[in-house]
């Protein structure tokens, strides 16, 4: 499959959707997992290539780990790896070797780890040996770095001889994220103190548990953009909590804007947007905390013809794309652009802000979406076909995090053919 068409057969869509478990958390508890002394059981992870990729180097013995295209596990596995005997290279694909690694190595090798670069300074591949000495027991850290960079030391922090204590300098990046590592860090036993930006965890054991993976927010993100495009909706989710770590769960006061309800049930929810339209004329939103689902947003905003003064967006520079300059690239095809503001908007504040105007429109041709090697840009984008039938090149990549997508697509009414 290397294109797909999406065509909506109806606006008016109806359905029920089991979602996979939650891609950052089951590459967390995987983790968690492979630092207790006991084995414990882990249901409904998810079936994301990334956390399929986690489990395989986790239980390699190979002395050249490929963590491919996944950024969070080549993280986790630096840090992992670091505190272990022997030595091992971890390399990924091209993408991976253009992604910096370059903040949590020194911050490893500070504390004690023997980490080298093997081509580039800054950037994998990363050739890891045992550590040179006992861990120390302090760092102090940029606070915009990436939280997987964080939550890469704090799992490994109650296995270190004298714990760890990190101060952050800074607005803190993705902060939800670091909430999600350590309740489920807690949830394994670990206990950790946060006084506004110091983290400090005692050297302590990690007591193995089983543990069942909470379906994925990122995802349900998608049925968002489905649900306020449409011209009703009722899509039931299953496997979602109200009271979630997932700092992407905000999707629902967001999408309260937009005149979309979520309605809670036992281990699911319903997406729900009546007939009557709800005008928004205008949407500004901090991404800082949620990342991940700004292309979601973007996309709804782009569908309905919503204006967005977006912020908090730095971090998607370096994600599998360049997901700022993929965004303008592909919205400018449909008529909306994204431009960032002048200089003089952020004077003050320091922070970066970047408008959205127009609305999706279909040109001379069915729009053809280039995805970058970005899952995200492929599911954002293909909600659109409710406006218009819309072409998704290279829709595969969606395996990185949701290889159902497509299927799940069809199950709402969507013909998903290939090109």
């Amino acid at each position: 499959m290397k294109n797909v068409k999406v065509v909506a057969t109806s606006k008016n869509i109806k359905g029920e959707i089991s979602l996979s478990g939650s891609k950052s958390i089951s590459n967390r508890v995987l983790l968690i997992q492979a630092l207790c002394d006991d084995k414990c059981n882990i249901t409904n992870l998810s079936d994301s290539d990334d956390t399929v990729t986690m489990q395989k180097l986790i239980d390699s013995k190979d002395e050249i780990l490929d963590a491919h295209h996944a950024g969070t596990t080549f993280r986790f596995m630096t840090a992992y790896l670091s505190t272990k005997p022997g030595t091992q290279i971890l390399t990924g694909s091209d993408r991976m070797k253009e992604r910096p690694i370059k903040v949590l190595v020194e911050a490893l090798n500070e504390l004690g780890a023997n980490i080298e670069y093997l081509e580039k300074d800054g950037y994998p591949p990363l050739k890891i040996h045992s550590p040179r000495s006992e861990y120390k027991d302090k760092i102090t850290l940029p606070a915009n770095i990436s939280s997987q960079y964080i939550s890469a030391m704090l799992m490994i922090a109650p296995t270190l001889s004298n714990g760890l204590t990190i101060n952050l300098e800074g607005d803190i990046v993705s902060k939800p994220y670091i909430e999600m590592t350590l309740a489920i860090m807690n949830d394994f036993g670990i206990k950790s103190d946060w006084n506004e930006n110091t983290i400090c965890i005692k050297h302590q054991v990690y007591k193995a548990k089983d543990y069942h993976v909470e379906a994925d927010w990122s995802a349900a993100s998608y049925y968002y953009i489905i649900a306020g495009l449409s011209e009703s909706c009722e899509i039931i989710l299953k496997g979602l909590h109200q009271q979630s770590t997932q700092g992407d769960a905000a999707i629902v006061a967001i999408c309260e804007k937009f005149g979309i309800k979520t309605l809670f049930g036992p281990h699911q929810l319903m997406i729900v947007k009546p007939k009557l339209e709800i005008e928004t004329p205008v949407f500004e939103y901090d991404f800082l905390k949620v990342p991940d689902i700004a292309q979601s947003i973007s996309v709804l905003c782009a569908g309905l013809g919503t204006s967005g003064l977006f912020s908090g967006l730095q971090t998607l520079r370096i994600k599998e794309t360049d997901r700022i300059a993929a965004l303008q690239q592909e919205l400018a095809k449909i008529g909306v652009y994204i431009n960032k503001m002048p200089e003089k908007f952020s004077k003050k504040t320091g922070v970066e802000y970047y408008m959205q105007e127009g609305k999706a429109l279909q040109q001379d041709l069915e729009p053809s979406f280039k995805t970058y090697n970005d899952h995200r840009m492929a599911m954002a984008l293909a909600p659109l076909a409710l406006r218009f039938p819309v072409i998704i090149n290279d829709a595969l990549v969606v395996t990185k995090s949701y290889p159902k997508y497509w299927v799940d697509l069809q199950k709402l009414g969507f013909e998903v053919t290939r090109q």
